[in-house]
């Protein structure tokens, strides 16, 4: 089976692990810091704060926020519903706005006429690794005096008019998922230039315990306090060794996803059946899935379309079901007429696999594959 994507690990991935399993720091040592360092380089923030993975780094980002019962936040139904479910968490609720099918994206012409006296933030998510359309989201935020939680866990290494995703929202979350642009297994962060925010991130991930801005006089070396309710949201030395040693490449992966989705797109260029994701003006793109989406006489038929890829061995995957459409936000009266373009853009797509060790030969097999199913 050729997977929708896979993560590339090398064998200096594999000695910065063992480095780290013969040292005296398992958790809680100097890889930590040097991985957060290693993101502040990359994205251009102030501060980094490490995660054991997305989710996490999405609440630490809600409880950064102040968000709370009878709150809202703005966001899209094109995610995984991990974007959503993190508000709720808090009691928050999601605002779905529809979405601009050229990319999936949060449609920023409809954020305005969401917002109401209730809503305290606005959640874009970077839907395949193509940037939202931050500045204009950010302007409409600093407008109406909201916070701009950016679910950037598809798009480190992308850009937008040159500034890269996690140096402009207020809190940027991403995840090292072994399938995201870069891997430590499980894990995420949460990029920041808002000293405050960096310091509130690290008490949620410490189950919100800390040692210093004491409340109550300290009777000694051992005494810590509980300011507030955390979690256990650390991640190791030994993820945080594979992240140093995957961020020096991170450049290298994204240039070979875009060489696959360049590939792409010339070959389904003129494929009555299939119409390829698009690449807007001042976007670089990391590719984390190519969406395609199935049109012509295949419209309607994208799950026969799916078997027969999956039968073939091509591991063709389908993202996303909209959030408001799973059972959960069903039960809570989120009807499924919500945000029509998204109900449409999901029930064509197809991701097809991009991953940097994706070879010639095997991206071939796909094209080949899918044009003979599509043809047939």
């Amino acid at each position: 089976m050729i997977p929708y994507g896979k993560q590339t690990i090398e064998d200096d991935d594999i000695d910065a692990v063992v480095r780290v399993l013969k040292s005296d720091w398992l958790t809680q040592g100097p890889k930590v810091e040097e991985f957060e360092q290693a993101l502040v380089d990359a994205v251009g923030a102030t501060h980094a704060v490490a995660f054991s993975n997305g989710m996490v780094a999405l609440m630490a980002s809600f409880f950064v926020a102040g968000l709370k019962d009878g709150d809202e936040f703005i966001t899209t139904p094109i995610t995984f519903a991990a974007t959503s479910n993190a508000g709720i968490w808090f009691g928050a609720k999601p605002v779905f706005v529809d979405i601009d099918p050229r990319t999936g994206n949060m449609d920023p012409d409809l954020i305005e006429a969401a917002i109401t006296p209730r809503t305290k933030a606005i959640v874009p998510v970077d839907y395949a690794g193509h940037p939202a359309d931050m500045m204009r989201i950010m302007d409409i935020a600093k407008k109406r005096g909201l916070i701009v939680i950016e679910d950037g866990c598809h798009a480190l290494g992308a850009t937008i008019d040159g500034k890269r995703i996690g140096s402009i929202a207020d809190l940027t979350a991403f995840s090292f998922h072994p399938v995201k642009p870069i891997t430590t297994g499980e894990g995420g962060a949460v990029t920041t230039d808002n000293q405050e925010y960096a310091e509130r991130l690290k008490l949620f991930r410490n189950h919100g315990i800390t040692k210093e801005n004491l409340k109550f006089p300290s009777p000694g070396g051992w005494y810590y306090e509980m300011q507030a309710l955390g979690v256990n949201g650390r991640l190791t030395d030994i993820q945080c060794a594979l992240g140093v040693s995957q961020l020096k490449k991170l450049d290298r992966f994204i240039e070979e996803r875009r060489a696959i989705a360049a590939r792409y797109r010339d070959a389904f260029a003129d494929d009555p059946s299939i119409e390829v994701p698009q690449e807007l003006d001042g976007v670089r793109c990391g590719w984390h899935i190519y969406p395609i989406r199935l049109r012509g006489v295949w419209a309607g038929r994208r799950a026969e379309a799916f078997k027969k890829l999956r039968e073939a061995g091509i591991g063709v995957q389908v993202h996303y079901i909209p959030v408001h459409h799973l059972p959960f936000y069903a039960e809570r009266g989120y009807a499924a007429s919500l945000c029509p373009k998204a109900v449409a853009y999901s029930d064509a797509e197809l991701s097809l696999p991009v991953y940097p060790t994706l070879s010639a030969e095997d991206q071939q097999t796909v094209i080949a594959t899918l044009k003979d199913i599509l043809t047939t």
